[in-house]
This record gives C-alpha cells, structure tokens and sequence, in this order.
C-alpha cells in the first residue's frame, strides 16, 4: 500500500507511522510521499521547500527582470533613446503630437513622462533622458550591492572561520575589532569613510584607488556590513567547532586550515547563501543614502540614489526625477528581501537569520 503524505503528530512525543518522516527532522513540503524524499540530500529538499513558495520565487522572478532591464541599458540608449546618459539636450526640442516641445522649458522645468520613445520617462534639468539614466544607474547600483555583498561575504567568513575555530585571544582581538565597527551608525561611518576617502582616493601599497572610483563605494560599504556577518558565523562555527566529526578531523591529523575550509565551511554554506542575498539589499539602500548625500557615487558615474539627489530640488515641478528611482529602489531592495526570507526557510526551515542595523 503506498505511504501517506507525512503528517506532524498532533500528540507531544507521539512517534510517527513508520514510513513517515520524524518530526524531529526539518520539514518537508507537503504532498509528497515518503520514498520521493529518503536519500535525497539536503539541498534538494531545500529546493523542494523553495519551489512550493511562490511568492519567493515571483520577487525573485522580479529581481531577475530588472537585472535584465538594467542590462539592456546600451540597447535601448542606443535604438530607442539615441542618446546616452550624461548627454544634455537642455536646449533641444521633441515633437509630441505634431507640435514642436521644449526638453527643458524656458523656465527649468524638463519635459515630463509620455508615450513617445525618446524621453520616455521625461528629462531632467539638463535635459538628459531618466530612462536611460535610469537604467544606466540601476546597473551601477546592482553591481555596487553584488560586489560589497562579495566583499562583506569574504571578510566575514575568514573573521567569523578564525574567531570561531581558534578561540582564545584570536577570539578576543577579532571580536574587539568587530565590536569597534559594530559601535559606529553605518550611515554615519560610511559617510565618514567616504567623504574621507573621496579626496585622495584609497593608497595601500602598489594598491591604488582614485576617489571617484564605484572600488571606493564597494569597499566602505562591504567593510561596514562585516560585523552583521562575521558574528552570527563565529556564533555557528563556535557551536560546530564541539561536533563529532570536527574531533575526527583533528585525530586524522588534519590541520587548522583544512578543517576549516574543508569541514566547517560546508556546514555554514547556507547561512552565507541567506546573508549574501540579504546584504545585496542592505548595501543597495546604504549606497543610494550615500550617494544621495554626496558620499558615495560621484559624477561622471550615476545610480538611483544620485539620481535622487540631483532631482529632489525640483521635486515640486519634476516629482518623476525622485519618484522614479526611489521606486526603483524599493522594487529592487524589496524583491531581494522578500526572495532572501524565502531561500533562508528552504535552506533552513529553523534559523533564523537577521540581518539588522
């Protein structure tokens, strides 16, 4: 007789039927009988549990779509827009149903959204296109929140790996490091950063960045999200450093590095899957804070949160300058969080992982 789908006892300490999963085990999606789970691995469960939730998986479709339509950006600036984005056309003209329209009237006031190709989702003061802006600054603010994400994601796990596995005074100088970044505001620290930053650029060795370099914007964010990372990984190494198979390593010989990298590393890759998703979010929103207060992109590089900046004094006459962006911002930040708090419960069904500032 085929196996019933898997049913939680509604008695405490009640056993399950045999050829049901114990409750003691992660849940499984529902539906499914027992022999389509035994001998799974782990991260096919998790994809089982990921698939069924579907409203993960739509903002993550979304994150997808406007990664693709930032990525269009040379296709449509140059097909559609024929223009590119600083380029100014403050004293051009379009035509709009026959009649010949000023990009920026004699007043300051640019042309505003409409259904025409070109300026489709108006100009701004110096008549330059917001679409092609728009999409041009969404590539930057991506790859900016990828690559601190990779940043955050690679100091904290060698932090977070050596601090946990060595304990002792590695333990103590890390963690007092950790808890000096973790006193500061991350708003006011990377404004700090980057406004120190921006005027000689960043010198470490033969290592040379100039100020208005987006490596500047990468590395004072991705280092100010380090703590937020690597204490929640010491927590989970410190707990795993007692484990069995973590003694069985030692009695092999194995040394201090491979038991890191080759033993403790595998069982927190979940975690860093869930904080990398979520850190992208978080570095998007700090990098369109700083921007929009002059610390972090600098011309002639653009992103949404400069694009905030430069259009929130005309918010009266221009409201689409701000509202645009701004809601490009929450889609993009929204989606990833949304999508993240999904990939942590198939990844995970009982952590609980936060990323908070």
């Amino acid at each position: 007789m085929a196996s019933k789908p898997y049913a939680e006892p509604s008695i405490p300490g009640e056993v399950a039927p045999a050829g049901q999963i114990e409750p003691s085990e992660p849940p499984v999606p529902g539906g499914l009988k027992a022999e389509e789970i035994e001998g799974r691995s782990p991260w096919y469960l998790a994809y089982l549990r990921l698939r069924r939730n579907r409203v993960a998986l739509a903002f993550g479709a979304l994150f997808i779509a406007l990664v693709l339509f930032c990525l269009a950006a040379p296709l449509w600036a140059n097909l559609v827009a024929d223009t590119g984005p600083n380029e100014n056309h403050i004293t051009d003209t379009i035509t709009i149903g026959g009649k010949e329209t000023d990009v920026v009237s004699p007043e300051g006031t640019p042309i505003g959204p409409g259904l025409h190709g070109k300026y489709l989702l108006g100009a701004d003061q110096n008549g330059r296109d917001v679409m092609v802006r728009l999409m041009y600054g969404g590539r930057t603010s991506i790859y900016i929140g990828v690559m601190a994400a990779f940043v955050t994601t690679l100091l904290a796990v060698v932090i977070g790996l050596a601090a946990g596995y060595f304990r002792g005074w590695t333990d103590s100088v890390l963690s007092r490091v950790l808890d000096v970044i973790w006193a500061f505001p991350v708003l006011l620290l990377g404004i700090a950063l980057g406004t120190a930053l921006a005027v000689g650029g960043l010198k470490l060795g033969p290592i040379q960045i100039a100020g208005d370099s987006l490596w500047i914007t990468i590395l004072i964010i991705g280092l100010v999200y380090v703590p937020y990372m690597a204490r929640p990984i010491r927590g989970e190494v410190l707990a795993l450093r007692e484990k069995e198979f973590v003694e069985a390593a030692v009695s092999q010989g194995k040394g201090s590095l491979r038991i890191m990298f080759s033993e403790l590393l595998p069982n927190i890759v979940s975690t860093i899957i869930v904080f990398f998703t979520l850190n992208i979010a978080n570095n998007m929103l700090l990098e369109s804070a700083l921007s929009f207060l002059g610390a972090g992109v600098r011309p002639p590089n653009s992103s949404w949160g400069t694009m905030i900046a430069d259009g929130y004094q005309a918010i009266y006459t221009a409201p689409h300058l701000t509202i645009i962006p701004g809601l490009m911002i929450v889609l993009t930040v929204l989606s990833l969080n949304v999508f993240g708090d999904g990939l942590r419960d198939a990844l995970d069904p009982r952590a609980k992982i936060r990323l908070e500032h």
